[in-house]
């Protein structure tokens, strides 16, 4: 769905390795902002209901990974994926994955989730508050494509899965660039 709202203005609390910080555990807390990821560049976003689950960890994070550079011949520059979990959890559960391209955002307090109205209840498994299934083609914090999961309710039975895929934002966009290039006799007539 074609949508042209601007991202909500957050700060994200992250942590970063940081080599000069002495210890078992070299990381510092660096603060990120919406503008930091979304600003003066074209990246995709997507949200899942949380780290390490089922349908996140095996498909939609590692296949947002694998199709990272079919994204860049489209004009993605970045490839972002967040959840309402902390950032502990969220550098965990990439260095568990073995991420090489999309990055992970800590949606700690569910602020940004809120924001884009997609907080939702997930107290029947046991999760509390989450993030709805959605992903979005985000243009300098503008969200240029809507990609959000049916169903979207508290307390869903279900967990649906295919609006938001890596699959279907690629053939959007491949769809997209198809109906904007000028046909062949347009061109010819051009000349």
């Amino acid at each position: 769905m074609t949508m042209k709202k601007r991202v909500p203005f957050v700060t994200f609390r992250t942590r970063v390795r940081d080599e000069t910080v002495d210890g078992p555990n070299p990381y510092r807390w660096e603060n990120k902002t919406t503008e930091d990821y979304f600003g003066g560049r074209r990246t995709i976003l997507f949200s899942l209901p949380g780290a390490f689950t089922p349908t996140c960890s095996t498909y939609q994070l590692p296949d947002f990974d694998k199709l990272y550079e079919e994204f860049e011949k489209h004009g993605i520059e970045s490839v972002y994926c967040l959840s309402v979990n902390d950032a502990f959890v969220m550098n965990a559960w990439g260095k568990a994955s073995g991420l090489k391209k999309v990055k992970l955002i800590p949606d700690g307090s569910g602020e940004f989730t809120r924001k884009m109205g997609m907080l939702v209840a997930k107290d029947n498994l046991g999760f509390g508050l989450r993030s709805w299934r959605y992903a979005a083609v985000i243009n300098d914090c503008l969200i240029e494509q809507w990609f959000v999961e049916e169903g979207l309710s508290d307390n869903c039975e279900t967990d649906p899965y295919g609006a938001s895929s890596p699959q279907n934002i690629l053939k959007t966009l491949k769809s997209l660039e198809t109906e904007s290039a000028p046909d062949q006799s347009e061109r010819l007539t051009a000349l």
